[in-house]
């Protein structure tokens, strides 16, 4: 594997594989949640109003779905989640997350499944957290959230942070709650939870 573009590399933020570094891709076809994002996610839930018993990841399923680099489900194994599994459609973002698993030695945590996150396979099991990180501008998180929800992706009690647009318009859909919102340079992450938990 060719090294990193410095200008283009990212890096696990903490946990085992603090300051290993991702491969990314050129071009604007994916957009990884930067640094400082990443790191204010993290916090917020491990230690702040979400966190459950010290922390939503330790030995907790984890979903990435819209993986493209897989940066947010490798930060979850990297702080001790137990599993992650990558929902992505595109055969170049696939390649590219297969190399990020295996530069950090993760395939025996991590499951890679090709598909839509608006059509996705049924759960080979629920996840106690999921990251959702559609395309901008296109609406998407909403129909994902129903379409993942259906296929029974999503624990009960399981927090879901789906990151939009800074500026995007967002309801959330019938059976989900929006617990806060926080926004970070052109992003804005969502927390959202199934109703009734």
């Amino acid at each position: 594997m060719p090294a990193p573009d410095p200008a283009r590399a990212m890096r696990i933020v903490a946990g085992k594989h603090r300051g290993r570094t991702l491969q990314v891709p050129e071009g604007d076809g994916v957009r990884p949640t930067g640094a400082r994002a990443r790191e204010a996610l993290f916090n917020i839930i491990e230690h702040g109003r979400f966190a459950r018993d010290g922390s939503r990841l330790l030995e907790r399923r984890v979903l990435d779905a819209f993986a493209g680099t897989g940066a947010l489900g490798l930060e979850a194994l990297s702080r001790g989640a137990a599993q992650a599994s990558f929902l992505e459609l595109a055969p170049a973002a696939r390649k590219l997350l297969r190399a990020n698993i295996a530069l950090l030695g993760e395939e025996a945590r991590s499951l890679i499944l090709s598909g839509d996150a608006t059509r996705p396979p049924p759960a080979p099991a629920p996840a106690a957290l999921a990251f959702l990180d559609p395309p901008y501008g296109q609406g998407l998180g909403g129909k994902a959230l129903t379409a993942l929800a259906e296929a029974g992706w999503f624990e009960p009690d399981a927090l879901i942070v789906l990151e939009i647009g800074a500026k995007e318009d967002f309801d959330a859909p019938e059976g989900f709650t929006l617990l806060d919102e926080r926004r970070y340079g052109a992003a804005r992450l969502l927390f959202l939870a199934p109703v009734g938990c």
